[in-house]
């Protein structure tokens, strides 16, 4: 059954990107945050409302709500709006080789000659998409689309650091993540005058996304993890290249030959580092 979890999983999560920039054609970065995590919210909600126990650990959710969703999901989602979705979803995969890069100094790990020959080969892929394989010209069409889309990564892979001292069970700690996360971003919607209802494409798309990428998904993989770490962990590495299929079939994207290069660079990046 493990097996099942993990590729539903990586299926669904495979199906996202489109999702997003399909969405984006029809609300904002900050409209679509709004409805799809109160999708999930609702999800985690009905999920942990059996257990509901307000302790003092929750209080973590606080900060980290602030982090997951509004600022990741805000980042993320702008450079969903900016960038080709071919080239935001392989940006923001670069987050495993920014939790290898930033537990350096945080974490005190010492880098093999593995890490840092993977490290390079990956930024060196992002660079490839970045600039569309003009890798000499230092050429982007839209430098601040490319920031955000590198800047979501590094604010997941804090978010994943600051995840590991938090032993609360998944759904509690999600429910309370998104329940302070939510009550960020009505805030900040309603200050900047963006409440309002989204056609109906736009709202589909947005419940989508909260249930497959922020809600179910993540249930599927921690059971599929839990049970065969391997196998999940290496079928996740199919997530970006699927995703590059959704991204042509249902977007209508060209993929680029930059962007499967780049992208192979900086899974190939991880695969390395890992082995450091």
């Amino acid at each position: 059954m493990s097996k099942k979890h993990a590729v539903g999983a990586v299926l669904l999560w495979s199906t996202v990107a489109s999702a997003f920039k399909l969405s984006l054609r029809y609300m904002s970065p900050l409209q679509l945050l709004f409805y799809a995590s109160l999708t999930s919210l609702i999800v985690f909600g009905l999920l942990y409302s059996r257990e509901f126990s307000p302790r003092k650990e929750n209080l973590r959710s606080t900060y980290l709500g602030l982090i997951n969703p509004l600022l990741y999901y805000t980042v993320l989602f702008s450079a969903y709006d900016r960038l080709p979705a071919q080239e935001a979803q392989a940006l923001n995969y670069t987050w495993p080789l920014m939790l290898v890069f930033l537990s350096i100094p945080l974490l005190g790990k010492r880098p093999g000659v593995k890490i840092v020959l993977g490290l390079s080969i990956g930024f060196l892929g992002a660079l490839v998409v970045a600039t569309k394989g003009n890798v000499t010209g230092l050429n982007f069409s839209d430098p601040i689309g490319v920031t955000l889309g590198l800047g979501s990564a590094v604010i997941w892979a804090t978010y994943w650091l600051l995840n590991l001292r938090d032993e609360r069970p998944l759904v509690e700690k999600m429910f309370w993540n998104f329940l302070f996360g939510f009550t960020y971003v009505s805030v900040v919607l309603a200050l900047s005058g963006g409440l309002a209802v989204p056609p109906l494409r736009g709202l589909v798309g947005a419940v989508y996304v909260g249930l497959f990428e922020m809600g179910v998904t993540f249930l599927l993989w921690y059971r599929a993890v839990e049970s065969d770490m391997a196998f999940a962990l290496n079928l996740a590495y199919l997530v970006p290249f699927l995703s590059l299929f959704f991204i042509s079939s249902v977007v209508g994207e060209s993929i680029a030959p930059a962007t499967v290069l780049g992208l192979a660079m900086i899974v190939g990046g991880i695969i390395l580092g890992k082995g450091g």
